[in-house]
């Protein structure tokens, strides 16, 4: 797909959306989920410590403004159990997950299940979308030219396919193969998308660990060890990509879309996956029609800058340079370096100048700070200082730029 390179969105300085919530916020949550709270108490404290976080960003100077997912227990949110054919499962049959999957290992090696899921019951359908009402909050927080600028987060589309075995992702008398199932789920996403586009949404991101997983070599020989699988992964990793182009296939023109791609983020912060992008950089950043990709760089398990020299001149990287993880604050001079070393790259495999490299460039922390809403192992004031230090970051590399 042949597009115009697509700019604020994204940003100098980026955050990937998740922030940390109030002691408040969570005691609450957990006391409404234990049925001793009202709902309309939890959304009275949502809402005032939305309108809290939203402000810090604007005084540290971002752009791409989120709710912090202060609504959500988990960053994947509720479009999926949002749609017909869908059911949330709690307590679900380990049996049915493929446990070699990085995310699905750790849970079983440290002695738990898998945490609630949401598996496929019948034909899906689009019945209306669950964040409306959240985003139009959101509006109201931002002058209106800056909208726009407001940044969505949503889930995979591939996130409730690649955990099951072969042949449990769905029910076989409802699909009969992949491809129906993989083209009801594309109509689904393009009727969320005009959904929050008639309400002024234009600024997309989506999240997905999965896609880390192509480049974890201990999934990668689980998959060849499994007799259930009939594809390769190098096959099914290109349906992924032909399903995300699908789903984004009629959305506006001025809508942009992005990637984030993280080896996991769990509670304290564990990550879950290691990998270079080297196996899957050639097909994700050429084939896959993402105006951004928002790239966690900020441990050597994601391997180094060389994949970028497959980037395109019409696409953009975000370079996760900085670690939501834990507190220590990176050197400034350091994170200008990193982000240097990684336009070098952009500019050998494109033909460009370092200059016109960094033109498609700009800096964010690796991940979210809670994806889930426990959050990592740092404090509030140790994430503003995060932010202030991506901000800082930018600034110097781009002054002046947003």
């Amino acid at each position: 797909m042949s597009f115009q390179l697509h700019r604020n969105p994204p940003f100098r300085a980026e955050h990937l959306g998740s922030l940390l919530r109030t002691e408040k916020l969570l005691e609450t949550r957990h006391s409404w989920e234990a049925g001793k709270a009202q709902e309309a108490d939890l959304t009275n404290i949502e809402d005032e410590d939305i309108k809290e976080i939203v402000k810090a960003q604007l005084d540290i100077g971002f752009h791409a403004i989120t709710d912090g997912e202060y609504r959500r227990h988990m960053f994947w949110g509720s479009f999926w159990p949002g749609l017909e054919g869908m059911k949330e499962i709690q307590n679900p049959d380990p049996d049915i997950f493929r446990m070699y999957l990085p995310d699905i290992a750790a849970f079983t090696e440290s002695g738990h299940k898998p945490g609630e899921s949401v598996i496929c019951t019948g034909k899906i359908k689009h019945v209306g979308s669950t964040y409306t009402e959240q985003f139009d909050f959101l509006k109201k927080l931002v002058p209106a030219d800056q909208v726009k600028n407001l940044k969505l987060t949503l889930a995979a589309p591939n996130w409730y396919h690649l955990r099951y075995k072969e042949g449990r992702a769905y029910p076989k008398d409802v699909y009969p193969s992949d491809s129906e199932y993989f083209a009801d789920i594309a109509k689904a996403y393009q009727a969320e998308l005009q959904i929050l586009y008639d309400h002024g949404a234009r600024n997309i991101q989506f999240d997905d660990p999965n896609m880390a997983y192509f480049c974890s070599e201990s999934m990668l020989e689980g998959w060849k060890k499994d007799p259930l699988n009939t594809k390769t992964t190098d096959q099914l990793l290109g349906e992924y990509i032909d399903l995300y182009n699908k789903c984004i296939s009629k959305a506006p023109a001025d809508m942009h879309f992005g990637l984030h791609i993280c080896r996991g983020n769990f509670v304290n912060s564990r990550h879950f996956s290691e990998g270079g992008y080297d196996r899957i950089a050639t097909k994700l950043f050429q084939e896959m029609n993402m105006h951004t990709y928002y790239l966690e760089y900020d441990t050597p398990r994601a391997g180094g800058f060389e994949p970028l020299k497959h980037l395109p001149k019409n696409k953009n990287v975000i370079l996760g340079v900085i670690t939501s993880k834990f507190p220590e604050l990176e050197d400034t001079g350091a994170m200008k370096a990193r982000v240097m070393e990684a336009a070098k790259f952009i500019a050998e495999g494109s033909g460009q100048t370092v200059e016109e490299a960094l033109k498609r460039c700009g800096v964010s922390p690796q991940c979210g700070f809670a994806s889930h809403s426990s959050g990592n192992s740092v404090v509030r004031q140790d994430m503003i200082n995060k932010l202030k230090l991506v901000r800082k970051v930018a600034d110097d590399i781009w002054p002046g730029e947003p």
